[in-house]
Formats: C-alpha cells, structure tokens, sequence
C-alpha cells in the first residue's frame, strides 16, 4: 500500500508534468476518490505550493502560471559522496551497470544548479576507482531479487551451477548478501542441505519468488558469517606461521588471505589453510618483515628452496650485450 505522502508527491508530479488535469482524471490515475484528492491538494497548498483550482464541468486543478519548483539542493558534501558513489557502482560488477550510472548522472545533474553541476562534472572527469580489484560479474536482477527476498523474508527458487559445471535445483532463505573478495555472495538457509549456505551470484542461473515466508535469525551479520566460514574451510594444508610485526601490517599483508591473527608476545601468529604450498611461500618471500615458519614442514622447506633461487638469479652475472 501507498503511503499518503507518496501520493501527494504523485499530485505534484502530475501537475509539474501535465500542467492541468481534471479532477475526475487526477482521481483515476492515483485510484482515489475526489474527496481524497481534494485531501491531497490542499496538503500541497499548505506547503507552499500555489495551485489554481477551477470549478465546474471542465474544471481542474494546475499549477499557478509561472511557479517552478527550485532546484534539488545538496551539500558539497552530499554531491561529492553521490558522484562517488556512481564511480563506484561502475567497479561493482554489475552487468549493464554503465548505462544505470549515465542515466542517474544526467537525472542528477538536471535538477542540481550549475555550480555543483561543475563539480559533479569535475569528479566524473579525474578521478578514478580502482577497488583494489575488479568484482567478477553479478547478475542485477539476481541481486535485485534476492535482496528484496532478504527484506521481505521470502523463500525463493534457486538453479545454480557450481564451479565444476553440475547443475543443482534448491528452495533458499536468503538471510543476506555480501561483496567479498571480487564475487557477490547469497548467505542464507539451504534446503537442499538443510544448514547454512553461501552461494556466488555470478553461477545463479535463475531465481523465482515462492509464497513461503521464513524467519531471519536476530542480528544476522552476512559479512561476518561470510568471513568466519571461509577461515574455517578446510584446506589440504594448515598453516601457522609467527611474522615479526603488528597486526596492522600483518593483516594490510594478507588482505586477500582468508586467515586468522593473534598478537603474541613475539609477534603476531598467523593461521590460515592454503591447498597451494609453493604460493603461499612466495606471498611469505614479498612481505617487508622477518617470520617463522612454525607449521607445516612442507611450507618451511618451500621457503628454502624459493630463497636458494632467488640467491641464485640475484648472484648470476648479468650478460652485457656488445654493440
């Protein structure tokens, strides 16, 4: 149901739009009888708005000769956070996001005043996101309807292709989503596997609304949920490992890093899991500080062999060609 301001706005917008209307016509258009009608149009006039009402059978209402609405104001602020916040939908992964952001870019700029309209222009034209990485594609109506599904608490109808091709049918409770490490992820009650699951938008076939509603669980976090089930997803290697710095370091280090960090008394001790020994020694060989191999072996024995290597190229004699 409408609430009463949408549909005082909706009169006005009706004016602005078609300059005069019968009543019996503004009636139609927003479903309500003329006395409601009437309700609204003396709402708009006790705000300030000058309406012209004449009576009678070709009677009407309009707008007074001459009356524009001013401009929408904002803030320099508010315009700074808003152009941002069209560069950054860009780098979402959205498909089609690039025509959404031109068209609420130009609605923005026709309603703004010319001085920050320039400055809506200025932040288009120099600056530039680069968020950390670009986000693998997401379907815009997936994440439409799951996040509607999410707010309305509405079981929904998911087809899903996984990583290794196979495709599976299941009813899914979307509790939340999240954007997390370049994917788009849907958090929420499997009842295929009857637990907790997450599942990547970008292998979401299709989705349909079921007329079953759920109940989200109170204070569900999905970033924190998300973040907590990738530390604990088991790996073919557990790794620890105590690097000589502080957990700010530390964790700016192994931002991409599913891990876990205590701060010890001889540094900060770092748990995680990788299937890939050979790769995280290399991630180990570029951070800016000393560490200690505590688990696993493997892991210690890579380290070796990664920094006999690299004395080696370092230690080789460059070949200098003649001209």
């Amino acid at each position: 149901m409408y609430h009463p301001t949408t549909r005082v706005l909706a009169v006005l917008e009706l004016l602005q739009t078609h300059g005069r209307l019968s009543g019996a016509e503004m009636s139609a258009r927003l479903a309500v009888d003329a006395r409601t009608l009437r309700r609204y149009i003396v709402t708009l006039e006790d705000i300030g708005i000058p309406i012209v009402s004449e009576r009678g059978r070709h009677g009407g209402y309009a707008l007074m000769p001459g009356f524009k609405l001013p401009p929408m104001m904002f803030s320099d602020e508010e315009a700074l956070a808003l152009s941002v916040g069209l560069l950054a939908a860009q780098s979402l992964g959205f498909s089609a996001a690039a025509p959404a952001v031109e068209s609420a870019r130009a609605k923005l700029e026709r309603i703004m005043p010319d001085r920050l309209k320039q400055r809506v222009r200025a932040v288009d034209q120099t600056v530039r996101l680069d968020l950390l990485r670009p986000a693998s594609g997401a379907d815009r109506e997936a994440l439409v309807m799951l996040s509607s599904a999410a707010v309305a608490q509405q079981r929904i109808y998911l087809e899903y292709r996984a990583l290794d091709g196979r495709a599976s049918e299941r009813e899914f409770d979307p509790y939340g989503l999240v954007l997390w490490e370049r994917c788009w992820y849907a958090l929420g009650m499997c009842h295929l596997r009857g637990e907790m699951r997450s599942f990547r938008l970008d292998r979401i076939v299709r989705t349909e609304p079921r007329a079953v509603q759920f109940t989200r669980p109170p204070g569900f976090d999905a970033l924190d949920y998300l973040r907590r089930s990738f530390k604990s997803m088991p790996r073919a290697h557990r790794i620890e490992v105590l690097l000589h710095t502080d957990l700010e370091a530390a964790s700016r280090c192994f931002f991409d890093v599913s891990a876990l960090f205590e701060q010890t008394a001889g540094g900060v001790l770092l748990r995680t899991s990788t299937d890939h020994i050979d790769w995280f020694a290399g991630l180990l060989a570029g951070m800016g500080c000393e560490f200690e191999v505590l688990h696993p072996p493997s892991l210690r024995d890579s380290v070796q062999r990664l920094g006999q290597r690299l004395l080696r190229a370092g230690m080789a004699p460059v070949q200098r060609s003649s001209t």
